[in-house]
C-alpha cells in the first residue's frame, strides 16, 4: 500500500484514510498536503452527508507527524513555523469541513493524531485504544492554535493533565474526560462508527450543517448579528423541510436532496 491519503466514497459517507500502516499512519509533509487537498474537494460537494476520518489497519489511527522528518523540516525556528503553519493549515480543513465528521480510532492515537481526531465531530474508539500527546519527552511545545482546538473539547485542566504529565493513557479515561464519545469492543469499532456515520447522514444535510455552524459560532466570543438569528429559520424555505413533514405525515422515511 502507498504512503499516501485514501478518498472512498459509499453514496453520501465518505471514508478519508490516513493511510500509511508500516509506520502505524505517522504523517508525513506530503500526507498532510493530500490531506488538505482532499478536504478542500469534500468541503465544497453538497453530496457529502459525512466524513468519516480513520487509520489504515487496526494497529493505530496516528501517531502524529513522522519524526523521521524532523531534521529536515523542524530544525529551527523558521522551519518550525513553517511547518506547523503547512501542517495547521492542512488539518483546519478537517475542523472547517461544513459536513458532520467520525473519528474512527482503532489502536494508538497520540500526538498530532490525537490533535486530528479532536477537530472531528464525533470521536469513537476500541476498548484497546491509547490516547496521549507525549511530546514534553522531545522537548517539543504544542503551539496556541493546535491547543485551542485541543482546549475548547475537553479545558484546561484536563488540557494540561495530558501536555504536563505526557503519559499514554487508554480509552475509559479518554471516554471521561471527554477525549472521545463512545468507547465500543474492538471488533465493534468499525461497524459502530459506519452506523453512526449513516444515522447523522439519514438526517437534512442542510440542517446538519446548520447546526454545526451554529455550535460552532455559539463558542466564540461576541453577540449574535439579526442576520445570523434570521439564518435559523432559513431551513422553513427548503425543499427539505416540505419532504420532512410530507414523509412524517405519511410515516415513510424522508430522502432528502439537501436543497
Amino acid at each position: 500500500m502507498s504512503e499516501t491519503i485514501l478518498v472512498e466514497r459509499e453514496e453520501g459517507l465518505v471514508t478519508v484514510t490516513l493511510n500509511r500502516p508500516a509506520k502505524l499512519n505517522a504523517m508525513t509533509m506530503e500526507m498532510y498536503r493530500r490531506f488538505g487537498d482532499a478536504f478542500d474537494v469534500l468541503n465544497a460537494d453538497d453530496a457529502v452527508r459525512c466524513v468519516i476520518v480513520r487509520g489504515a489497519g487496526d494497529r493505530a489511527f496516528c501517531p502524529g507527524s513522522d519524526i523521521a522528518e524532523f531534521d529536515e523540516v523542524r530544525t529551527g525556528i523558521d522551519k518550525a513555523k513553517e511547518y506547523a503553519r503547512f501542517t495547521m493549515d492542512a488539518t483546519l480543513k478537517l475542523y472547517d469541513c461544513p459536513h458532520p465528521t467520525v473519528a474512527l480510532i482503532q489502536g494508538v492515537c497520540v500526538g498530532g493524531g490525537l490533535e486530528i481526531a479532536a477537530m472531528c465531530d464525533f470521536r469513537l474508539c476500541g476498548q484497546s485504544s491509547r490516547f496521549g500527546i507525549p511530546i514534553n519527552r522531545l522537548g517539543l511545545t504544542v503551539d496556541y492554535d493546535e491547543l485551542e482546538i485541543l482546549t475548547r473539547l475537553i479545558g484546561p485542566a484536563a488540557t494540561l493533565e495530558i501536555l504536563l504529565e505526557g503519559r499514554v493513557f487508554g480509552a475509559d479515561e479518554a471516554l471521561s474526560m471527554g477525549l472521545v464519545g463512545r468507547v465500543v469492543d474492538n471488533e465493534k469499532v468499525e461497524a459502530e462508527a459506519y452506523d453512526l456515520a449513516r444515522r447523522v447522514a439519514a438526517g437534512a444535510p442542510l440542517v446538519n450543517r446548520w447546526h454545526k455552524k451554529f455550535v460552532r459560532r455559539l463558542a466564540r466570543p461576541g453577540s449574535l448579528s439579526n442576520d445570523e438569528r434570521e439564518e435559523a429559520y432559513a431551513c422553513y424555505e427548503t425543499e427539505d423541510f416540505r419532504i420532512g413533514c410530507a414523509a412524517f405525515e405519511a410515516k415513510e422515511t424522508p430522502e432528502f436532496k439537501g436543497k
